[in-house]
């Protein structure tokens, strides 16, 4: 599936926050969002998924308007691993992965034979399923962070919208979640703070400033040293890393002279 956004503009209290924002993640691409922190990242994945309401735009997939379709509608489309999934209630963690059926039930409809197979898989695709019985509230932020990748995996779309997903894990953690993102061959557009995270796993990159789309490209086009400094305010050396022919970044303290 295709996923367009066409035109986007966002307010808070008639304070323009997002500003004609035009982007798109192919069928399979891995697409990250990187700038700034107020850049509005999250801002845009909160319009695409319908948790804030555009004041102008649409967001399409393979062509279908997605605001002209019901939150269910929608949920079988899209997938979405929020930044922070706050509960109101403590839930065992095969509960919170089962979740991930909701959009494919009624009300009262009880889990099918095919149902809990998925969640079983889902479970074992992300190696917890000896945690299915413990309380979620309970578990450490890695361990919640796996639960809803798993609850993702279950709700099986084409599409995966990702908020930050390895933000505050340490990096055993960072690298397994996005592996196994990368493995899923889905169309993903993630919001991303590290650029080398983004730079070894994004095909294509939006850069935001501002509220406004600054530049996009492969990382190897708008990681460059000059975008960086322009963007971010900070000296970077990027380079080619021999072992993964992937762009690394180091960044500099301003005290160190350049040449």
């Amino acid at each position: 599936m295709k996923l367009q956004v066409e035109n986007l503009s966002f307010a808070y209290d008639d304070q323009p926050i997002l500003e004609d924002i035009f982007l798109h993640v192919n069928q399979g691409e891995f697409v990250g969002l990187i700038g700034p922190n107020g850049s509005g990242k999250s801002t845009i994945l909160k319009n695409i998924y319908r948790a804030l309401k555009p004041a102008a735009g649409v967001v399409k997939v393979d062509g279908e308007n997605l605001f002209n379709l019901s939150y269910k509608q929608a949920a079988v489309k899209i997938g979405v691993v929020p930044q922070e999934d706050v509960l109101p209630f403590d839930f065992k963690v095969e509960e919170i992965v089962a979740m991930g059926r909701s959009p494919y039930k009624g009300l009262f409809d009880a889990d099918t034979p095919e149902d809990k197979e998925i969640i079983r898989s889902a479970l074992a695709r992300l190696g917890i399923e000896e945690m299915a019985k413990r309380n979620f509230l309970h578990l450490s932020g890695g361990e919640k962070q796996r639960v809803l990748m798993a609850r993702v995996l279950a709700q099986e779309t084409e599409i995966l919208i990702l908020d930050e997903p390895t933000n505050h894990l340490d990096i055993s953690y960072q690298l397994q979640i996005l592996d196994f993102v990368k493995q899923l061959q889905v169309t993903v557009l993630m919001a991303i703070h590290d650029l080398n995270m983004a730079a070894l796993y994004c095909d294509r990159i939006y850069i935001l400033k501002n509220g406004r789309i600054f530049t996009s490209g492969t990382p190897e086009e708008v990681l460059t040293e000059e975008i960086i400094a322009d963007v971010y305010g900070v000296k970077a050396d990027v380079r080619v890393h021999p072992v993964t022919n992937k762009l690394t970044i180091t960044f500099l303290p301003h005290s160190i002279n350049c040449i």
